[in-house]
């Protein structure tokens, strides 16, 4: 690894290329933080793809291009003498400080529960009038469950074993089962988003991210069903000529490759 003279040699140089391609690039002399928005969103995306596949070169790539991003976001703030990058890296680094008085501080914690609890409380001494004040509204639904789930668990709302939050997982299909069998489509709806949000709420209890666990299922999916469409592809047939039990076969056959 480098030394940290090296490290910052390597920042100044991607801030002085920002610069100079902020001068004389007409692509990157165009660019808004509105215009850089949903790129960044596109580039946080292939980062977390890079992370589920283990892939150490693309997440050092993608990590690459989303700090780009951000040395491009403090650009143009300089340019109106909102921000520069000094000002980012102090602001995280303050806010850093402030959130860990157990190790800036005289504050004692025996967990990393305790330090969740201590940073939703300081985030309330601060300011903000609601623990999900943080919670972004444009987040996917399923990550802004687990997020709001974090977020009231932190300020003790919460329950007290996984054996309760599973006995509510059971709970709300019962319920999604009985307004099926009445056929009420807005009831189930609203039963089949408690029986997402109850799971994702058991997901926190075991230890498991429950984004992590969908994707890296769709790749799973993904994967045994191209292996079913190449085994079917080599024998001349075509899935949509075969029978499910006939598909069925190929199916087995991809768990002993993609598990």
């Amino acid at each position: 690894m480098l030394s940290r003279k090296e490290h910052l040699a390597a920042f100044n140089r991607l801030l002085d290329i920002m610069d100079e391609l902020r001068e004389k690039c007409p692509w990157d002399k165009k660019q808004t933080l509105e215009s850089l928005r949903h790129l960044t969103i596109e580039e946080t995306y292939e980062l977390g793809d890079a992370i589920l596949d283990n892939d150490l070169v693309e997440v050092k790539k993608e990590l690459g291009d989303l700090l780009l991003h951000i040395v491009f976001y403090a650009k143009i703030g300089s340019e109106t003498n909102a921000f520069d990058i000094a000002d980012v890296a102090n602001s995280i680094s303050d806010k850093l400080i402030h959130r860990h008085p157990h190790i800036y501080g005289d504050v004692e914690v025996k967990d990393e529960e305790e330090v969740k609890q201590n940073w939703e409380k300081l985030k309330l001494k601060e300011g903000k009038t609601s623990v999900l004040e943080g919670v972004p509204k444009s987040l996917p639904a399923l990550v802004k469950a687990s997020r709001i789930q974090e977020k009231v668990a932190g300020v003790g709302f919460d329950w007290e074993e996984p054996h309760q939050v599973f006995d509510k997982v059971k709970e709300e299909i019962f319920e999604l089962e009985a307004e099926i069998e009445k056929g009420n489509t807005e009831h189930i709806e609203s039963e089949f988003g408690d029986v997402l949000f109850s799971l994702i709420n058991y997901a926190r209890f075991i230890k498991v991210n429950p984004e992590n666990a969908l994707e890296k299922t769709n790749k799973k999916f993904i994967n045994r069903f191209q292996f079913l469409e190449k085994a079917a592809k080599k024998e001349g047939k075509a899935l949509s000529d075969m029978t499910l039990a006939e598909m069925d076969v190929y199916w087995e056959k991809s768990k002993d490759f993609f598990r």
